[in-house]
């Protein structure tokens, strides 16, 4: 351990950082993709957090899942094709610089690099948190694009969702999204259409940490 541990907002200070979250959403804006900047990347920090917090995880762990979140979607500024390796890379090159110590920034590199389907893994409670923090924001304020008669199938079925949330239960152990979603403007199984993969791959996350994964929408049970 490094004399004074970095913390979240060490890495929110750091310039490059600034500029890649910006460059990131920026380029993911070009191609049409929904918001992927300093909203999505705060709220996911907070969500991997809170979740290591309420299963009783150690609060250095929590504070790693939160740097790991806040940086994952970096690489999105060289390309989208592989953003997750390239941003693992670029994020252990910012660490680096911050003086943490190499073992955490292994930590923050697995869980960055394994963020994605359909390859990523929960390597490790760090990592899992990663996964559902980012797969759990799915909501209408990431849509970017201002006209819904060209909505494709990942606007339309984000700008359906009113309300999303992340809740964990540390006594039964379940994780579970609760989702709000206006079927007047998305089917449900258009959700399932597009995110089915992303389930999956929290349903792993929720094991590697002991818990099981629920999907409720609109009040009703899913998964």
């Amino acid at each position: 351990m490094s004399p004074t541990p970095v913390t979240l907002e060490d890495v929110k200070r750091r310039p490059e950082v600034v500029a890649f979250v910006e460059k990131a959403n920026e380029y993911t804006g070009a191609i049409g993709f929904t918001e992927h900047g300093v909203r999505h990347a705060t709220l996911t920090a907070n969500i991997a957090s809170n979740i290591l917090k309420r299963l009783g995880a150690e609060e250095r762990q929590a504070q790693l899942a939160a740097i790991a979140a806040y940086l994952h979607d970096i690489g999105n500024l060289v390309g989208r094709h592989n953003h997750e390796d390239t941003g693992a890379v670029l994020a252990g090159r910012i660490l680096a610089g911050l003086g943490m110590d190499p073992e955490e920034q292994a930590i923050v590199m697995g869980a960055i690099g394994n963020h994605e389907e359909p390859h990523g893994e929960p390597v490790s409670s760090v990592s899992a948190a990663v996964i559902l923090s980012d797969k759990s924001d799915v909501h209408r304020s990431r849509v970017r694009n201002p006209d819904p008669t060209t909505f494709d199938i990942h606007d339309r079925v984000n700008y359906a969702v009113e309300h999303s949330f992340l809740r964990v239960d540390e006594k039964t152990r379940t994780i579970t999204l609760e989702l709000t979603i206006d079927t007047a403007l998305s089917q449900v199984m258009e959700y399932f259409e597009i995110f089915l993969s992303r389930m999956v791959m929290c349903r792993r996350a929720a094991g590697f940490l002991g818990c099981s994964f629920k999907l409720q929408i609109n009040g009703a049970k899913l998964l």
